[in-house]
């Protein structure tokens, strides 16, 4: 079964979507960060 399976099933789109949100949200720190950073 390929990872990025274009219409997977139940589990693993709450897992690729729970991991989106993960790395959107350490994206999100790191700009935050970079920015108030002097």
């Amino acid at each position: 079964m390929p990872v990025l399976d274009p219409n997977p099933p139940n589990g693993q789109k709450k897992l690729l979507l729970v991991f989106g949100a993960m790395i959107a949200i350490t994206v999100v720190i790191a700009v935050i960060a970079s920015i108030a950073s002097p």
